[in-house]
């Protein structure tokens, strides 16, 4: 029978189980070696950053089979970029770039051919897409109209060196020249100049002559939307002979190339311009002086030569033509005051009548509005002292005038208020009074 004391077990006769009792030894060694390793490992550190700044844990690792095809660097010191920038290990796309410098041959396309290829035969060109009319004038037109606003030329230049290809600059002048004419004089002239300004960095002297071939081999259609067509034409073949863009030979040869009546016409215009006296410098004002772009000393000369040329011809028309030909709307205050000037100037009841028709004429217009004619007169007020040094009656003429202008009926009352007096100061002598009383009777 056997008993158990401790770890060691006796059979019946009294003898010990050795073979227990060694394998119950090795296992208790084993358990304690176990607990022993598990005691000495530490554990992962895992790096967290405060909550409290937004952050989330950052230590949290993957398992084995997401970094099985990570091509990142596994030292713990990258920055988790691939490895030699993209131009490592087999499959990957390689470095940016590096399609560039390689030839790619698709031996699996259809058309491939290995013989051809290899011969050198073969010339790689670039092909440019054909580029239409339409599609020119759509691309030309919002360039046009914004150097027609701001007349910078350097900023036309290189928005049309990159809208329109080089194999399409005749069609560029052709459409720019169609554009000009649909608009006023002063943008006609800005045309001329940014044609000028584009020879012969952007155009070149093929690209003008083709182009107004082209024109007037359509001066048919043209005259159907622009009636004076020949004539507006034959002003830019001109203008840009004078600005020495095409040659003068272009006249004689191209006369020869069509019998047409308009054909004719726009030729002859040009002809008869530049046989002029002086008319390659007078070409320069071929579609004359006004605009906005042009000196204040300019358009006030034009102004005062338009009142001279009114007083000689009396013709109100005409007037009115060159007034709206300047182009100037903003500035018709001047040919007020110029007026008013010319008057006092004068003295003489019949230019002062002249005059006084011609201010109501431009109000009956609405050819000068009535801030305008306001702004006049009362610059006029503003500058009466000075113009009495030269005018001593100036004071009584230019009331005769406003009570004239005021019997027309176009002067507003802020006017009438604001005309000055002569004030307290003798201007004549106490012998002369009647003398100035009778010379204003008699006017």
């Amino acid at each position: 029978m056997a008993s158990e004391k401790g770890d060691v077990s006796v059979d019946v006769n009294g003898d010990i189980d050795i073979d227990k009792v060694v394998n119950e030894e090795l296992a208790a060694k084993e358990n304690a070696t176990a607990t022993e390793n598990l005691s000495k490992r530490r554990p992962k550190k895992i790096n967290r950053q405060n909550s409290r700044e937004g952050a989330v844990p950052t230590g949290f690792v993957q398992g084995p089979r997401s970094w099985k095809n990570s091509r990142r660097s596994r030292n713990g010191y990258g920055r988790g970029l691939p490895k030699k920038k993209g131009a490592g290990g087999k499959g990957v796309w390689g470095l940016p770039g590096s399609e560039l410098l390689e030839t790619y041959e698709d031996v699996d396309d259809p058309n491939f051919d290995a013989e051809n290829m290899s011969n050198g035969d073969i010339e790689l060109k670039a092909v440019v897409p054909e580029v239409s009319n339409d599609e020119i004038r759509k691309k030309l037109e919002p360039i046009v109209l914004e150097y027609f606003e701001n007349g910078d030329t350097h900023e036309a230049m290189l928005s049309i060196e990159e809208q329109i290809p080089l194999n399409r600059r005749d069609s560029l002048v052709e459409q720019l020249i169609e554009i000009a004419m649909d608009h006023k004089p002063s943008h006609r002239e800005m045309t001329s100049v940014l044609i000028s300004d584009l020879f012969p960095y952007t155009i070149n002297e093929s690209d003008i002559s083709k182009a107004f071939e082209n024109l007037l081999a359509n001066l048919n259609d043209l005259i159907l939307d622009i009636p004076d067509a020949p004539t507006v034409l034959g002003n830019f073949i001109a203008r840009a002979i004078a600005d020495d863009c095409i040659p003068p030979k272009f006249l004689i040869s191209t006369k020869e190339k069509s019998d047409n009546k308009d054909f004719q016409e726009a030729l002859s215009r040009a002809d008869i311009l530049l046989s002029m006296k002086h008319g390659l410098v007078r070409l320069h004002n071929v579609w004359g002086v006004g605009g906005a772009l042009r000196p204040v000393k300019a358009l006030t000369r034009q102004m005062y030569l338009l009142l001279q040329e009114f007083l000689s011809s009396s013709d109100i028309n005409e007037a009115s033509r060159c007034l709206r030909g300047l182009e100037v709307p903003h500035f018709h205050h001047e040919l007020v005051y110029e007026a008013i000037v010319m008057a006092m100037e004068a003295n003489s009841a019949v230019k002062e009548e002249s005059l006084c028709n011609l201010l109501k004429a431009f109000s009956d217009a609405i050819l000068i509005t009535p801030d305008q004619m306001e702004r006049g007169f009362l610059r006029v007020f503003d500058d009466l002292p000075d113009i009495s040094m030269d005018v001593p009656l100036a004071y009584i003429i230019l009331d005769r005038f406003v009570e004239r202008c005021q019997s027309f009926g176009f002067l507003t009352e802020n006017v009438i208020k604001k005309m000055p007096s002569r004030g307290r100061k003798r201007f004549v002598s106490e012998g002369d009074q009647q003398f100035i009383k009778n010379h204003k009777i008699d006017h």
